[in-house]
């Protein structure tokens, strides 16, 4: 499907709101949003302006970084990786419910340290027109700090940078959306390396399945899957039905769910 005429135009208003800052540092996950902004900015600006920063933790698989650090060497553009230390964050270890604003905050003022060492004075995100639906308490951190999000600005939605950036041979056109690991515990419950990585190992077995966009959030010992409707049916079918809920207790879950719900962004604040 080509991009639609309001997505052209949302392009368009990017490019524009990209020419004013001459140079900018973009906070670089590797997703899908980041990346479109990443190659928007650079065939608005060129390599020499622009400056990918990416933050190593383990809230993020690391997979995610390698394929960050790939996506910077096929546009040719300087990245700088930094350890974010998110375990040394009170608020996002004990899991409150504004952990994300305080973890983000973090991540964003070493990011800002590291761009003002290059001389890039403005920082942009990946944040889209999607964002402001949701409950999400990072998009404080964003304001408070002056982190640009043009993204959003230029009135951008997910479908449509999905399709500005298939039409562009982005190869991170359709990647499945990957929020922080930490959403995938139950506010309150106390977060630890050892948790993120289990959540991270189960939804990269069902990936390598052949499952698309999913979470798999832990309550305890039992993980709760929440696929996309497309693929309720066929994790229920008996031969991958008995697979995964092999391949999940492996990790040590004693139980192995599917949310009949199916996958949903942000399913931990329902409870808000």
């Amino acid at each position: 499907m080509e991009p639609s005429r309001a997505a052209v135009n949302k392009q368009k208003k990017l490019r524009h709101i990209l020419v004013e800052y001459k140079k900018v540092s973009i906070a670089f996950s590797g997703g899908a949003d980041s990346a479109f902004l990443l190659n928007e900015a650079t065939e608005t600006l060129g390599r020499e302006n622009v400056l990918a920063i990416t933050a190593r933790s383990p809230a993020f698989p690391e997979s995610e970084t390698k394929a960050a650090e790939m996506i910077c060497k096929e546009m040719g553009v300087e990245q700088i990786i930094f350890d974010a230390d998110v375990m040394s964050v009170k608020e996002f270890r004990e899991n409150s419910t504004d952990r994300c604003y305080h973890c983000k905050k973090a991540m964003l003022k070493k990011i800002e340290a590291l761009a003002k060492e290059k001389e890039f004075l403005i920082v942009a995100d990946g944040s889209n027109a999607d964002d402001v639906g949701d409950y999400r308490p990072g998009l404080k951190a964003l304001g408070e700090l002056g982190i640009k999000s043009p993204l959003k600005e230029a009135g951008l939605f997910k479908a449509e940078i999905r399709h500005l950036s298939k039409s562009a041979g982005l190869s991170t056109w359709n990647k499945p959306s990957l929020a922080c690991l930490a959403s995938r515990i139950p506010y309150g419950e106390k977060i630890d390396e050892k948790k993120l990585k289990l959540a991270g190992d189960a939804e990269e077995i069902l990936h390598d399945m052949g499952f698309g966009q999913l979470r798999v959030r832990i309550h305890g010992d039992i993980a709760r899957i929440e696929a996309q409707k497309d693929d309720l049916k066929k994790i229920t079918e008996e031969k991958i039905r008995i697979k995964v809920s092999s391949e999940l207790k492996k990790l040590g879950f004693t139980y192995v769910a599917v949310d009949l719900d199916g996958y949903r962004s942000g399913s931990m604040n329902e409870v808000l």
